[in-house]
């Protein structure tokens, strides 16, 4: 197993309710690790990469981020504005963050939606740094 995969089966155990957790390089577009408490369908995790990517550079997500930085007077350069983003589905909760020290790697950790929003956020929050040292 690797140590991505390692460290993300870690911050599952740490996260309430966490059911997965994944790691994406957005430049790629690769998934670079996955660990899950069930099984998915091929067709769902190969979709992962492809989804976060345009959650995170979509065209439009990449215009607001600008038009944000603009009105703030920060440059237009790699800066991201956008660090987290967190979709609700009907049974589950999706957090996206992207690293610190790469800003074009995202890691994803999906809960259930009996979760605590403020505790899932907390521990995916801490857990952030270990999982991102495993790559």
């Amino acid at each position: 197993m690797s140590d991505i995969d390692n460290a993300l089966q870690k911050a599952i155990t740490t996260i309430p309710e966490c059911l997965a957790g994944g790691y994406v390089d957005l430049t790629s577009g690769m998934l670079l690790g996955i660990k899950t408490v069930d099984s998915h369908p091929d067709e769902v995790l190969e979709m992962l990469a492809a989804a976060t990517a345009d959650l995170f550079q979509g065209p439009n997500v990449v215009s607001i981020e600008n038009m944000f930085k603009k009105a703030r007077g920060l440059p237009l350069d790699d800066f991201h504005y956008f660090q987290e983003i967190i979709v609700n589905s009907e049974n589950l909760i999706h957090i996206f963050m992207r690293t610190k020290s790469y800003q074009d790697h995202v890691i994803t950790f999906v809960c259930r939606k009996s979760a605590n929003l403020g505790m899932v956020l907390t521990k995916a929050r801490a857990a952030l740094p270990q999982v991102e040292a495993s790559l």
